[in-house]
C-alpha cells in the first residue's frame, strides 16, 4: 500500500472549432482539488503545422484565478482587463477572474511546436468577487544538484514569488536530469501533486507516467522525485493547504450554488458588464457560448473521503 495516490488523465477537445486536445488531470472523480489548485490541463508537444495549434476564442471566468505555463511556443493572450500579452517559455501569466473576466489565448504564427499547461486556483469567498487583473513574472532559475526549479507561485528552493496569492499555494517547474533523484523540503499543512510533463519520475517510491499526478496528503516535510530515465524528466509541482470551502464548478465558472452558476452564465450569454469585452481577437467566432445547464442541480465539488483517506487508495 503506498501514501501516493496517482490520478491519470483524460483527452479533451480545448473549444472552438479548431479543438486542440488536452489532457486533463484535474478535477476527477478521484480527485477534485490540490489545495486550492482545481484544474490542470496538459498539451503537447503539438505540432502546429499539423495541429492546428491553439485558438480558444473569447470565453468567462468566474471565482477563479488561471495560471498560463509553457514550456515550448508562444500563446497570444488577450482579456477584458486590457492586458495583451504573450505567453512565453518560462514566463508566468496569471489572470484573476474574480467576479468576471473574458480572454482569448492564440498559438502565435511563429509557433512550431506547442506545449504547456494550463491551470486554475480556486479564489476563496474573501477574494472571489474581486475585480479583474493580470499579473505577468518571470521566475529566477534556480540550480539543484542535477536539477533545476523554476518557482511560480509560493516558495521552494529558497526562491519566493513576489507573485500574491490568495491562499497558501506553491507551484514550481522542476526539470531533471538522468538519474536525479531530489529532496525537496516542503510546508507539512500543504497537500502536494506532482504532474509529469516528461517522464517517468519516481515520487516517494512510485512511478508516475506522463500526463499522472502523484497526489500525497498533508504531513510530509520532503517529498523525494526521482527520474530513473536516460532522459531529462520534467514536473509541475502544485501544493497548497487544503482548500476549506465547497466550489461548484461548472464550463468556465467557479461558484458556490447552482444559482450563482446559472446567474454567471445567463450574463455571459447576454453579454452582460460583468465579463467586458475582449478586443482584437480576430477569429472566426468572436465568443465561445456557454453550453446548456444540466438537468440536475449542480453540486460542490470537494476531495471525496476516499481520495482523503490514504488507507482507501488500494
Amino acid at each position: 500500500m503506498s501514501d501516493v495516490q496517482v490520478v491519470t488523465s483524460r483527452e479533451v477537445p480545448l473549444g472552438g472549432p479548431r479543438a486542440m486536445t488536452v489532457r486533463r488531470t484535474l478535477p476527477q472523480r478521484a480527485r477534485s482539488l490540490v489545495g486550492a489548485w482545481c484544474f490542470a490541463d496538459h498539451y503537447g508537444p503539438d505540432d502546429v503545422a499539423t495541429t492546428g495549434g491553439m485558438d480558444v476564442p473569447p470565453h468567462p471566468h468566474t471565482g477563479l484565478q488561471t495560471v498560463s505555463w509553457l514550456f515550448s511556443g508562444e500563446i497570444e493572450h488577450r482579456d477584458t482587463t486590457g492586458a495583451h500579452a504573450i505567453v512565453r517559455a518560462g514566463e508566468l501569466n496569471l489572470m484573476t477572474g474574480g467576479s468576471g473576466v473574458a480572454h482569448s489565448e492564440v498559438s502565435t504564427p511563429d509557433t512550431g511546436t506547442l506545449h504547456g499547461v494550463q491551470l486554475w486556483t480556486a479564489l476563496p469567498d474573501a477574494a472571489r468577487h474581486l475585480p479583474r487583473s493580470f499579473v505577468h513574472h518571470v521566475p529566477e532559475v534556480v540550480a539543484l544538484d542535477g536539477a533545476t526549479v523554476r518557482v511560480l507561485l509560493g516558495t521552494l528552493a529558497g526562491s519566493t514569488s513576489p507573485v500574491p496569492t490568495h491562499t497558501p499555494l506553491l507551484g514550481a517547474e522542476v526539470v531533471l536530469q538522468p538519474g536525479t533523484e531530489l529532496v525537496l523540503d516542503v510546508a507539512p499543512g500543504f497537500e502536494h501533486g506532482v504532474l509529469v510533463d516528461r517522464g517517468p519520475v519516481v515520487l516517494d517510491g512510485v512511478e508516475l507516467g506522463r500526463a499522472e499526478l502523484g497526489y500525497t496528503a498533508p504531513g510530509r516535510q520532503q517529498l523525494t522525485i526521482g527520474n530513473p530515465g536516460d532522459r531529462g524528466a520534467r514536473v509541475m509541482l502544485l501544493g497548497g493547504e487544503p482548500f476549506p470551502e465547497p466550489v461548484v464548478m461548472w464550463w468556465n465558472f467557479i461558484g458556490r450554488t447552482h444559482e450563482e452558476i446559472a446567474r454567471y452564465r445567463e450574463d455571459w450569454e447576454s453579454g452582460s458588464a460583468r465579463f467586458g469585452q475582449v478586443e482584437g481577437y480576430g477569429g472566426q467566432v468572436q465568443r465561445l457560448p456557454a453550453p446548456p445547464l444540466p438537468t440536475v442541480r449542480l453540486k460542490a465539488r470537494m476531495a471525496p473521503p476516499a481520495a482523503r483517506d490514504p488507507s482507501a487508495w488500494g
